[in-house]
């Protein structure tokens, strides 16, 4: 094993037994759910930070495009049910969302510009690219929430 493999092999039994360790405690200080209740929550939160801590290397560049192509495709067909609701709403709520709209497709259209040019990436500029293109998807489900949550505010339910 290399050096390097072995350190981020260290690194990820770490992160697992901290997440193990914070899960039981969290389990134990809660009283008031079902037991059930707690593992299945812990178990959700430890993948979703295990997965979110996750630092591709350069020879996983073609899984973290992937994760990324998945996460694109969820924002466009969440950006596609907020444009349906928009073309519903009255004609004065309609102008600002479409601007709205169009700023986010901005964003998604750069994310997708940005996985295309994964296969431009190097291993000396690996860490700039990932970190870019997740900012840029951060940056994107932001402003997603931020339109919903306008639109939801311009629109009675």
């Amino acid at each position: 094993m290399t050096t390097t493999n072995h350190i981020n092999h260290m690194k990820n039994k770490a992160l697992f037994l901290f997440l193990i360790t914070a899960g039981i405690l969290a389990v134990g200080c809660k009283k008031k759910r079902t037991t059930s209740e707690q593992l299945d929550r812990v178990q959700t939160k430890t993948a979703e930070v295990a997965q979110d801590m996750r630092d591709f290397t350069f020879a996983e560049k073609d899984e973290f495009v992937a994760k990324m192509r998945a996460e694109l495709a969820e924002l466009n067909r969440n950006l596609d049910e907020l444009a349906a609701k928009v073309e519903k709403s009255s004609t004065a709520v309609k102008s600002d969302a479409q601007a709205r709209i169009a700023g986010l497709r901005e964003h998604t259209a750069r994310l997708n510009k940005q996985l295309d040019e994964a296969t431009n990436a190097t291993v000396s500029n690996w860490d700039k690219f990932k970190a870019d293109v997740r900012k840029t998807s951060d940056a994107s489900k932001q402003e997603f929430k931020e339109a919903r949550q306008w639109l939801s505010d311009k629109i009675a339910p």
